[in-house]
């Protein structure tokens, strides 16, 4: 492996607790189950007008109301979207203060603007890395290959020199045909244990 200069991130279920899933499974009542929801939040064409800047937050409440066939008004609905970003797992802005030591540090994270604005509320994650590719401010979504072209083009850092960490394997085949090297890894325990066995963790070294 090429020598190591930046760490590239998802947030939502790699750093971030999203409670997203659970959410959309209780109010089809149980009519999606874990993958489903995993799929719907993935692939809704509302979801990713959303975060991509091309429709507003009422436009995309209704939207999503309508596909997923519940009976919510739009002002509730946007209520609990909200809610579902809890913030950073325990341990994460401490795992990346140690990284940056050493690394630069980026995240990619498909995202809108009310929950990028919550999450920065809560802890100023956007502090944490160098660079931010929030899909809301830049019109594409991962898996696109136009977002990991953006990200190489404009950190100017070799692919093969990059490794990036996301829990959905959709999106680590997107980073792996731009030539990134990527891990799928979901929440803190499985993040550190992929971390420690690349030897990310020795920081001493």
């Amino acid at each position: 492996m090429q020598k190591i200069e930046m760490l590239l991130f998802d947030l939502g279920g790699v750093l971030v607790e999203f409670a997203g899933n659970d959410a959309i499974i209780e109010l089809t009542s149980g009519r999606l189950n874990r993958e489903a929801a995993r799929r719907f939040w993935l692939d809704s064409p509302w979801l990713a007008r959303y975060e991509t800047g091309r429709c507003n937050e009422q436009e995309f409440a209704a939207g999503v109301i309508a596909d997923l066939h519940i009976d919510m008004d739009t002002a509730p609905f946007l209520r609990e979207f909200i809610s579902w970003e809890i913030g950073p797992y325990p341990g994460a802005m401490e795992l990346l203060d140690r990284l940056t030591q050493r690394y630069t540090l980026a995240c990619l994270t498909n995202n809108n603007e009310l929950h990028w604005n919550a999450l920065n509320a809560m802890c100023g994650i956007e502090r944490k890395f160098k660079k931010c590719y929030v899909s809301y401010l830049l019109g594409c979504k991962k898996p696109a290959p136009q977002i990991f072209s953006h990200v190489l083009a404009d950190c100017g850092i070799a692919a093969d020199r990059i490794l990036f960490f996301d829990d959905n394997p959709e999106c680590i085949e997107g980073a792996r045909q731009a030539g990134i090297k990527g891990y799928c890894v979901r929440e803190m325990e499985e993040l550190l244990h992929r971390l420690n066995d690349l030897g990310m963790l020795q920081l001493d070294n």
